[in-house]
């Protein structure tokens, strides 16, 4: 199958002493290590010493240094710092490129993507366990409504063959939406306010060889992300949770570039009040003509809805609607044709 590609950005360029300040800043042996070990994806410290087999405090100060030098970033999550190599700096541009020339055959690299694999195995333990915990109750909803292959099939079918070049999943729990359309973005962004959740769905990327994406704990309210930066978000089941889904909506507008789009995946109106009861559903779905209202006021058009209704007896079923909103503000900057071919 084609796939179809944007190309990469270009590195900016710096000036000669800040060029010095990042090459000092990396040039260490435990902070090169760091660096190689960051470019596989987002760790803790805990991780790091785990790994690196030094004590917490001189790991912590080769990853102030670094985060001062713009080599890295750190946010929190909990009571947890995650770091990872910085996006949106020269200096972050260096780090990448410094772990992209070390010899994946050193034998003091290879030891350390040895335990890597060791602490991601580790991790994604404790991810199934609880995971395995909640199966039941989550098990007895989807049994509910039409299969996960079949959803996931219609949010494709929404997100089109567009490229991506900057996703965002809003509440995005185990990770499955961002599993299953990063091979398709640039960028991926997933927020969660559970911190488990999170842990979950860590796991489930590393599983599926998702490199590069960033979870952050944040409340669906107030995104700990920036605005006018995402050309797709996905609010996929979580809207019924919410007490206010159309202030949701409308935060989540405000992240979108010209253009974007949002897609929203829940229930359609029903009257399963276990769920209410039992899962902290706080709305028991949501008609075609109210979540098109509330896309309305956040400032986008409602170009598409479909509804996937669920197996059987509709009293006691549900049915799964997708709604796709779009920002009116026109695109001005939107890449040629020839930077969006088909490979």
């Amino acid at each position: 199958m084609s796939k179809a590609f944007l190309p990469p950005p270009q590195d900016p360029l710096v000036s000669l002493q800040d060029l010095v300040g990042s090459l000092r800043a990396a040039g260490e042996d435990t902070r090169l290590r760091v660096l190689a070990l960051l470019a596989e994806g987002e760790l803790n410290v805990s991780d790091l010493t785990d790994i690196l087999a030094q004590s917490q405090p001189r790991i912590s100060r080769h990853l102030k240094l670094m985060a001062e030098a713009g080599l890295i970033e750190r946010h929190r999550e909990g009571a947890w710092a995650f770091f990872r190599i910085a996006e949106r700096t020269p200096a972050g541009a260096l780090a990448r490129l410094l772990a992209a020339r070390l010899d994946p055959a050193d034998p003091v690299a290879a030891a350390d993507k040895a335990r890597l694999a060791a602490v991601r195995a580790a991790r994604s333990d404790a991810a199934q366990a609880y995971f395995n915990r909640h199966a039941v109750e989550w098990d007895r909803i989807r049994s509910l409504h039409v299969s996960d292959d079949q959803v996931e099939t219609a949010v494709l079918d929404a997100v089109g063959p567009r490229p991506i070049r900057a996703l965002l999943d809003l509440g995005t729990g185990t990770g499955r939406m961002l599993t299953l359309l990063a091979p398709r973005a640039q960028r991926v962004v997933g927020v969660d306010s559970n911190h488990a959740m999170l842990a979950v769905a860590r796991a489930n990327l590393e599983r599926a060889g998702v490199r590069g994406a960033v979870l952050r704990q944040g409340d669906i309210y107030a995104p700990p992300v920036e605005r006018d930066a995402f050309d797709l978000i996905v609010v996929h089941q979580v809207l019924h949770f919410l007490e206010d889904p159309a202030r949701a909506l409308r935060e989540a507008a405000a992240l979108l570039a010209p253009g974007g789009r949002i897609i929203v995946v829940d229930f359609a109106p029903h009257g399963l009040e276990f769920l209410r009861e039992a899962h902290a559903h706080r709305r028991l779905g949501f008609a075609r003509d109210q979540i098109e209202a509330w896309l309305d006021e956040a400032g986008l058009d409602a170009v598409s809805h479909r509804a996937l209704a669920g197996p059987g007896d509709a009293s006691d079923r549900l049915t799964v609607s997708l709604w796709v909103g779009r920002d009116r503000r026109v695109v001005t900057d939107m890449p040629s044709r020839s930077s969006q071919e088909v490979a």
